[in-house]
C-alpha cells in the first residue's frame, strides 16, 4: 500500500507540503520522494510490493509524463506485452505500464484496459493537463480538493493529506477519470451490458472458476503475503483458494476475537486445521477497543456506525501482524455481501428489489466495507487485496438472475456456498455457517463496550442538542454521537465524505423498526450468534 499527493499549483512551499504527504507515511514507510516540477508537485509514500528495488520507486518519470499511483495492475503482464516492441521498461513495477499506455492509447481507452486496484495521478509535460483515476469499486482511496487562494486542483490518497491545503475537498469516486478538465465515468460496477441467463448450475461454475482466477491474480508480489482468517465463508474460502493453489506453501492466516465468547475464534481455528496454515489468534480487551477508538476514527475518516465497530478488530489485528511478522500484503474477504446477499437481504420483496440494493452496496461500497478494509491494513503499512472485488468477478455476479441469489433456501449466500460444495474446499459446517458481521464475531461484548461507554459519557438532553448540532445525517443514538463528535474533532465540517449511516433497507417489511446496523437486531439473526 503506498499514499501520494499531487498538488496542481506552486501555491505552497515545500515544507507546508512534505507536512502535508506525512499524513499518508503509514501507507507508505519504505521510501519517500517529493518531486517538484514546473506546474505539479508530486509526493509519494512507497509501502514496496513489486520491484523492491530503487528502479520500483514514483514518481515515474517517461515519455514527458510524470505519475504516482497506489495500485496493483493484475494484467500487467499481457499490458507490458502489449508495449514491449515500443517502450523501453526500466522496472518490474506493474505500474510502470500506465505511461506507455497513455501515450499509445489515452486516457479513456488506457483506464478500461486496466484490470486491478489503483488510484493514479498523470501529468502530461506535453499538453500540461493533470489526469487522475480511481478504480470501478474504490478499493484504493483517493480524495481531490481546490487549494485555497489559488482553486487549483489537488489529489492525495486520503482527506486528511488535503486538510492543510484544500477548504473544498471530497472522494474522487470510483469508476471515474478527470481528464484534466472534468470527471467522467469510466465503469459502473453495478451494471453489466446484459443480465446473464444462465441457470443456477452454470452460475456456481462459473462463480467457482472466477473467484479462483482473481484469488490466483492477487497472490503475485515480491514480499510476503498473508491472510485474514475470521471462519466465515468468505475469507475462509480466499484462504481455501490460496492455499490450494500454492501446495508447497504453508499460507499464514490471522484472527482476532475479544476476551469474552468470541464467535469467531472457534471457527477460524477450525478452517486453519483444515488447510493446515501456520495460524496466529489474538485476543483484545475492553480497554484495547475503547483505547483504540480514536486512533480508528482518524484512520477511517469516518463517522458511519458499523464501519467503525467493525474497523476496531481489524486495526488492532493488523497492528498485531505489522508488530510481530514481516508481511506486507493481506488477502481478504470483503465484497462478497455486496454481491450475494446480507442478513437483511433475506427480507428482499422480490428479485429487482435484492438486485436494486446489490447495485447501491455496490455503488457506496468505497464508502463503508473497502474503505474499513483500506484504512485498516494501510494504517498498519500493509496491502490489501480484495478477490472478491475482482473486475470480472463483479460484473459476472452483478449479471446473474438476481431470483437465484435470493434466499429461497433457509441459508443465505447459497450460491456462493454451492460453488465450492464439490471438493472438500472447506468442512461442511464452515461452507453452511450463517453470517455473522464481524463487529459482533469478533465478540458481542466488543459493541456492548461501546455502547456503554457512550451512555456514560452522554445524557439525553446531549442527545437531544445533537439535532441542531448536526443537521447532515443527525446522530440518533449516543454511539452515534460519540463517533460524530471524535470525526468532527478531527474533520470539522468533512461529513459529507460519508453519504449516510449504513443500514438495512427500512422500506421493506420486517425492517421498517430497526435502528442499529448490526445483524443482531435481525429476526433472522438465528445461528449467527452461535
Amino acid at each position: 500500500m503506498c499514499g501520494f499527493l499531487a498538488v496542481a499549483s506552486k501555491e505552497f512551499d515545500l515544507k507546508t507540503f512534505d507536512e502535508a504527504l506525512a499524513k499518508n507515511e503509514d501507507r507508505g514507510p519504505d521510501m519517500t520522494r517529493v518531486f517538484d516540477e514546473l506546474d505539479v508537485t508530486f509526493g509519494f509514500n512507497r509501502l514496496a510490493i513489486m520491484d523492491l528495488s530503487d528502479s520500483g520507486m514514483q514518481p515515474f518519470e517517461s515519455l514527458d509524463c510524470t505519475l504516482v499511483c497506489n495500485g496493483e495492475i493484475y494484467n500487467y503482464p499481457e499490458l507490458k506485452k502489449n508495449l514491449e516492441t515500443d517502450y523501453q521498461f526500466t522496472s518490474g513495477s506493474d505500474c510502470e505500464v500506465l505511461i506507455p499506455l497513455y501515450r499509445k492509447y489515452g486516457i479513456d481507452t488506457m483506464i478500461k484496459m486496466l484490470d486491478g486496484e489503483f488510484a493514479f495521478v498523470l501529468y502530461d509535460h506535453k499538453s500540461k493537463k493533470v489526469y487522475a483515476g480511481r478504480d470501478i469499486i474504490g478499493i484504493r482511496p483517493m480524495f481531490y480538493g481546490y487549494t485555497k487562494k489559488e482553486g487549483k486542483i489537488a489529489f492525495a490518497s486520503t482527506g486528511k493529506t488535503l486538510l492543510d491545503l484544500c477548504d473544498e475537498i471530497h472522494p474522487f469516486v470510483p469508476g471515474h477519470y478527470y481528464d484534466g478538465e472534468k470527471f467522467v465515468a469510466y465503469h459502473e460496477s453495478d451494471l453489466t451490458p446484459k443480465m446473464s441467463t444462465d441457470d443456477f448450475k452454470t452460475a456456481t461454475s462459473k462463480i467457482h472458476d472466477l473467484l479462483i482466477s482473481a484469488v490466483d491474480r492477487r497472490l503475485a508480489s515480491d514480499a510476503p503475503v498473508g491472510y485474514l482468517l475470521s471462519g466465515g465463508l468468505d475469507s475462509s474460502l480466499v484462504c481455501s483458494i490460496a492455499a490450494r493453489l500454492q501446495p508447497n506453501t504453508k499460507i499464514r492466516t490471522f484472527a482476532i476475537g475479544m476476551d469474552q465468547n468470541p464467535i469467531d475464534l472457534k471457527y477460524a481455528r477450525e478452517v486453519a486445521d483444515y488447510l493446515g496454515t501456520d495460524h496466529t489468534e489474538f485476543i483484545m480487551t475492553r480497554e484495547d477497543v475503547l483505547g483504540a477508538l480514536r486512533e480508528v476514527i482518524y484512520t477511517l475518516e469516518s463517522w458511519d456506525i458499523t464501519t467503525i465497530r467493525a474497523s476496531i478488530g481489524m486495526y488492532i489485528l493488523c497492528k498485531k501482524i505489522h508488530e510481530t511478522t514481516d508481511l506486507k500484503v493481506i488477502l481478504t474477504g470483503e465484497c462478497s455481501d455486496e454481491l450475494f446477499g446480507y442478513k437483511y437481504t433475506d427480507f428482499a420483496p422480490s428479485a429487482e428489489e435484492f438486485q436494486k440494493e446489490a447495485a447501491k452496496r455496490m455503488r457506496e461500497l468505497y464508502m463503508y466495507d473497502v474503505l474499513r478494509a483500506d484504512r485498516c491494513i494501510s494504517a498498519n503499512s500493509l496491502e490489501g487485496r480484495v478477490p472478491f472485488a475482482d473486475r470480472e468477478f463483479v460484473d459476472y455476479a452483478m449479471s446473474v438472475d438476481p431470483n437465484l441469489k435470493m434466499n429461497h433456501y433457509h441459508k443465505g449466500k447459497f450460491l456462493l456456498r454451492k460453488a465450492f460444495e464439490e471438493g472438500e474446499w472447506l468442512p461442511k459446517d464452515i461452507l453452511m455457517r450463517e453470517k455473522a458481521a464481524f463487529s459482533d464475531a469478533v465478540g458481542h461484548s466488543m459493541v456492548d463496550d461501546l455502547k456503554e461507554y457512550a451512555e456514560s459519557k452522554y445524557s439525553d438532553a446531549d442527545l437531544e442538542k445533537a439535532k441542531d448540532k448536526y443537521p447532515y445525517k443527525t446522530t440518533f443514538t449516543k454511539e452515534s454521537l460519540l463517533y460524530r463528535d471524535i470525526f468532527e474533532e478531527f474533520f470539522p465540517g468533512k461529513a459529507e465524505w460519508i453519504k449516510d449511516y449504513w443500514m438495512p433497507n427500512k422500506t421493506w417489511a420486517g425492517l421498517d423498526s430497526v435502528n442499529d446496523p448490526s445483524a443482531r437486531v435481525l429476526s433472522n439473526y438465528g445461528d449467527s450468534g452461535k
